[in-house]
């Protein structure tokens, strides 16, 4: 973890440039440093090395230039201080929970997480002595009622996985304040080019760099970003001693993934838009969650925080699980996974796999049905986009189709 280096410049010179240190070779692109170790120049500056007096690499474990240009560059892209990387966005996310909290501090945290993160807090935190309130992502209300003087962090995933919903991060952010907390935002959806919450008041941003970051399914990896010292250096030591550490080869596709990150997000936004309109005149879709769309109910919500709605749309057939699993086994062009953020339309079905290990309550009052599906858009023709979903609407029955060829 190190300082954020400036880079002059607007978003995508910084997404292309920041970070980059040139070594003797003079090297043009960025290079991997595949080592596990580094060599001093004497057993004085080893030892200076390790009692950290004296900056430099000692062991990759928590100190590699490759994965620093990473850190520099996420955290100038976020208007962050301080980046560290880690292995996965849950170890992210895991990482900062052993920086920040312990036994008999509690957390409020958004009901509409991933399922993944429920689980951490819900079967892992909690052997810890940890707990885990949970509350509606949009309802400000809710989330102050709950915070008691226990209460050490607010975590939430704005814009929702997978239904979009829009929490107001300055109000929350304001709240978390009032009351001696901070407060985290999941950012994987939206990634610093739609959003930037830092600037919104929050405390801490949350990235799985597996997700849009990379943007074409490659490697696994996460990132925190803070503008506190403090913060950060909890976050390193943590990262330092129990190593959940990002592989130099992964921070160097995600180095790649940055350059071109701005392109791919309004692109997946323009085809997300337009596919979700589409959806909404689909007959055999009952309703279609989208922050794009005007029906969204945080729609102006997103509006005054985010640069864009993201590429994911979330929609409900009419039936129940039978037809949603219909409509993914019928499809031909898109990937049925649970990733999200690629180059290539993934379709998966939230009830029974991203939340599947959620109880049947836990996904009711977050609003996963089992006619749910979640399209993260992709990049392709958006016509063959269309046209592979309308095979999988064939498949339910006639009274679903549409009269005449494709609703373009």
């Amino acid at each position: 973890m190190k300082n954020r280096q400036d880079c002059d410049g607007g978003f995508d010179t910084v997404a292309i440039r920041g970070g980059q240190h040139r070594t003797n070779e003079a090297e043009h692109n960025d290079p991997i440093f595949t080592t596990s170790s580094f060599v001093f120049d004497s057993a004085s500056q080893a030892a200076a090395r390790f009692a950290e007096t004296e900056p430099g690499n000692v062991y990759s474990r928590f100190t590699n230039p490759t994965v620093r240009a990473f850190e520099e560059r996420l955290a100038a892209l976020e208007s962050g201080g301080y980046a560290v990387a880690t292995a996965s966005g849950m170890g992210a996310i895991l990482t900062l929970c052993l920086a920040t909290l312990k036994a008999g501090d509690e957390i409020v945290a958004s009901r509409s997480l991933f399922g993944s993160t429920i689980s951490l807090f819900n079967n892992i935190l909690s052997r810890f002595g940890v707990v885990v309130h949970y509350v509606d992502l949009t309802d400000c209300d809710q989330w102050s009622r709950v915070i008691n003087s226990k209460t050490r962090m607010l975590f939430l995933e704005t814009p929702s996985n997978p239904l979009g919903e829009i929490a107001d991060i300055r109000s929350l952010a304001e709240l978390a304040h009032s009351r001696d907390c901070l407060l985290v935002v999941d950012n994987v959806t939206c990634t610093p080019v739609l959003q930037r919450p830092l600037e919104l008041g929050a405390d801490v941003v949350v990235h799985s760099a597996t997700k849009y970051i990379d943007g074409q399914g490659r490697c696994v990896g996460g990132a925190l970003v803070t503008k506190h010292e403090q913060i950060g250096m909890e976050v390193y030591k943590v990262l330092r001693t129990a190593g959940p550490t990002m592989s130099p080869f992964n921070a160097w596709v995600f180095l790649k993934g940055l350059e071109t990150l701005s392109l791919r997000m309004h692109a997946h936004c323009a085809n997300a838009m337009d596919l979700a309109l589409w959806l909404e005149q689909a007959p055999a879709v009952k309703q279609v969650y989208y922050p794009g769309l005007e029906s969204h109910p945080q729609h102006q919500v997103a509006l005054t925080q985010q640069q864009g709605y993201g590429g994911i749309v979330s929609f409900e057939v009419y039936g129940g699980r039978d037809e949603a699993w219909a409509v993914i086994d019928n499809t031909e062009l898109v990937s049925i996974t649970a990733n999200l953020g690629d180059t290539k339309t993934t379709m998966t079905h939230p009830a029974t796999t991203t939340h599947s290990r959620i109880t049947a309550q836990e996904r009711a009052q977050t609003g996963i049905t089992e006619a749910l599906l979640r399209v993260s858009v992709g990049l392709e023709n958006l016509d063959d986009i269309k046209a592979d979903l309308q095979r999988g609407f064939y498949a339910i029955g006639p009274l679903h189709r549409k009269t005449g060829s494709l609703h373009r």
